[in-house]
């Protein structure tokens, strides 16, 4: 894939820089951008790796999307949280697209690993219903060094059925249901100034979709 390719696919995607066949700094920082979102080394080199990558970004941009489900009504019943909350923080189980996974197995998962509880405050299943984790008055363990502030959901996916690839697999029902506890810790915690992905505090693909470019980005 020469340069123009590679600005002709950005563009596809949504980033904003001119088609004139250069590896500038532009194209560069955007690359680099699209390749921290994939999990990919960050180094603006369209090496096969990243083609391939953004190949399959633009397969599934231009794939038609099923139509909207209706959001869920949230009614969150548990006590609010004391300390500030400025942002919440989205991610993906990393689990293959299709699979189920309860909030049951997620903790297990995580106490596992020797934590307290569930480290996500919020789940949402393949059905799109957001399901409480680990209690909102309770500081998560969902990102490293960005704990504290914030409130971190997760929806179930992000991997591509081989089990390895980075892969926004938010079903209707999940698009919705995220959208729907998103607006509602808004209104809840009127505090909160960012939404934002793992993946932009981490050199990870998490949550496998771009949060700033989604519906999601545009809650505040």
């Amino acid at each position: 894939m020469d340069t123009t390719a590679v600005q002709r696919a950005l563009i596809a995607l949504g980033y904003s820089l001119a088609v004139d066949g250069v590896m500038g700094p532009q194209t560069r920082a955007a690359l680099q951008t699209f390749q921290r979102g994939r999990g990919l080394a960050a180094d603006g080199i369209a090496g096969p790796h990243t083609v391939k990558a953004l190949q399959a970004a633009v397969a599934e941009r231009t794939e038609p999307r099923p139509s909207p489900v209706a959001e869920p009504v949230i009614r969150i019943a548990q006590p609010r949280a004391t300390r500030r909350i400025a942002e919440i923080i989205f991610h993906c189980t990393a689990t293959p697209e299709g699979r189920d996974v309860s909030v049951e197995t997620i903790r297990d998962w995580h106490v596992g690993k020797g934590w307290k509880d569930i480290g996500y405050h919020w789940i949402v299943g393949l059905d799109g219903v957001p399901r409480p984790g680990r209690p909102e008055a309770q500081v998560g363990a969902h990102c490293e060094g960005h704990n504290s502030g914030t409130l971190g959901v997760v929806y179930v996916g992000g991997v591509a059925t081989d089990g390895k690839t980075a892969k926004d697999t938010r079903t209707p029902a999940q698009r919705a249901g995220l959208l729907a506890i998103g607006r509602a810790l808004i209104a809840r915690y009127p505090t909160i100034t960012k939404v934002s992905g793992h993946n932009q505090y981490a050199n990870k693909a998490c949550p496998s979709f771009d949060v700033r470019r989604d519906e999601i980005g545009r809650l505040i």
